[in-house]
């Protein structure tokens, strides 16, 4: 007897079926860098297109290291620092809407954003344009909103994630109740308007962060005991890494928003792993940082050829944001501003992060009677007017110190390269 006919499996065809690693000489690394040894789960690096961030040992508290990437090789053991925090540093990420500000989580249980400059500074940079402070715990994972301008994500191991508007200093949403045990990862959908997270009690859940609910759950996407990260893909779906109880690495695509979902499919066991990598993309192994280069043979003939592949190179997201913080706040969604790569991408000029702080003498005091205490007997109204003069005075004067420090380190620093 035949046996009964099988059907047939329908491959389909992907355009990048044949890419292939493409290794990169030594002077086209970062070398001798001291990575941090710190034992989170972290990719401990972040790259944009301009800088390329790594967390590094530090005494005496957390800092990390930027390097341009037009500037590879052997780093300096006395290049300057990020440095401010006062616990080693958790996590970075640049914002997708300024090249030059960075945000960094530490186990002092703080968030600092940071203005990098892009010439090289001659000291560490240690002073951050704002501090957020409301976890109670380490941070250990910071996320920039990739629709809304100044919008910044951060969990902690309190379990809380808690939603800032980095342009006032202000915490706009706090997500509490939501998971009972440490969160691993969080990511944002295509236009904000979801979270996905993972958690130690083995659930991933989907969040309306506006809403403040959770509105899709699954329970033990993958069986193993380690911690399992998602993200969601671009059509809404998430994809999870895991381990299988075998300890078999596995990745897996569902569709938890519409109480769907595929299997995960297991990974072969004992896969390599670096210690970390962010997308453009770079690696971050041992001391080095090697930028990783791959090609398609549709590359090979367009090069050869000076043709612009856009099968290969879509639009993408663009540096300017579709929303201000407030309007996300409102209620308002919007798809990421995109941008053509045919002519290549350039970075935009340094822009300024500039924080904005309500006046907290514009709040009114509460009402109903009070009890009169000695600063209320002694701060007339016009000794408080001159008091706040004199603060305008002084932050007039620090700013044009700190102008002058700039224009003189940018000048060292093209003095430098000049002699180089």
């Amino acid at each position: 007897l035949r046996p009964p006919a099988m059907s047939r499996r329908v491959v389909r065809q992907s355009k990048f079926r044949h890419v292939f690693g493409q290794p990169v000489k030594a002077d086209q690394m970062y070398e001798d860098i001291r990575v941090s040894k710190v034992t989170w789960d972290s990719s401990f690096c972040a790259v944009n297109p301009k800088f390329v961030a790594i967390i590094v040992e530090s005494g005496g508290g957390g800092a990390f290291i930027v390097l341009p990437l037009t500037k590879t090789g052997r780093v300096d053991k006395n290049h300057p620092l990020v440095t401010g925090h006062t616990a080693p540093v958790l996590d970075i990420d640049w914002c997708p809407h300024n090249d030059n500000v960075i945000a960094s989580a530490s186990e002092d249980t703080t968030v600092m954003v940071w203005q990098i400059p892009d010439y090289v500074p001659v000291r560490n940079i240690t002073e951050p344009v704002v501090t957020l402070e409301g976890h109670s715990k380490r941070v250990g994972i910071i996320s920039w909103h990739p629709t809304a301008r100044n919008v910044l994500l951060s969990a902690g191991c309190d379990n809380l994630v808690i939603l800032w508007n980095v342009g006032t200093g202000e915490m706009l949403l706090v997500l509490e109740d939501m998971h009972t045990d440490l969160i691993y990862n969080v990511g944002w959908n295509r236009n904000g308007s979801l979270l996905v997270t993972t958690c130690k009690d083995k659930k991933v859940r989907v969040i309306d962060p506006r809403k403040q609910q959770v509105v899709a759950e699954k329970a033990k996407p993958h069986d193993g005991a380690r911690p399992i990260r998602a993200i969601f893909m671009a059509d809404g779906k998430i994809f999870t890494t895991g381990f299988s109880k075998m300890s078999e690495r596995q990745l897996g695509l569902w569709d938890l928003v519409r109480d769907g979902g595929s299997r995960p499919a297991s990974a072969a066991p004992g896969t390599p792993r670096s210690q970390g990598c962010a997308r453009v993309p770079a690696t971050l192994s041992g001391t080095a940082c090697a930028p990783g280069a791959s090609c398609t043979p549709q590359e090979q003939d367009s090069a050869a050829s000076d043709l612009f592949q856009d099968d290969l190179y879509p639009d993408t997201p663009g540096p300017e944001p579709a929303l201000e913080a407030d309007e996300w706040l409102s209620g308002k969604d919007a798809e990421p501003v995109l941008i053509s790569l045919r002519d290549g991408y350039v970075p935009v000029k340094n822009r300024e992060l500039k924080v904005v702080k309500k006046n907290i003498l514009d709040n009114k005091p509460p009402p109903g009677p009070r009890r009169r205490s000695t600063c209320d007997l002694d701060l007339s109204r016009p000794a408080l007017e001159e008091v706040l003069e004199e603060i305008r005075a002084l932050k007039e004067t620090v700013q044009a110190q700190e102008k002058r420090i700039s224009d003189l380190e940018n000048k060292l620093c093209q003095f430098t390269n000049g002699t180089d």
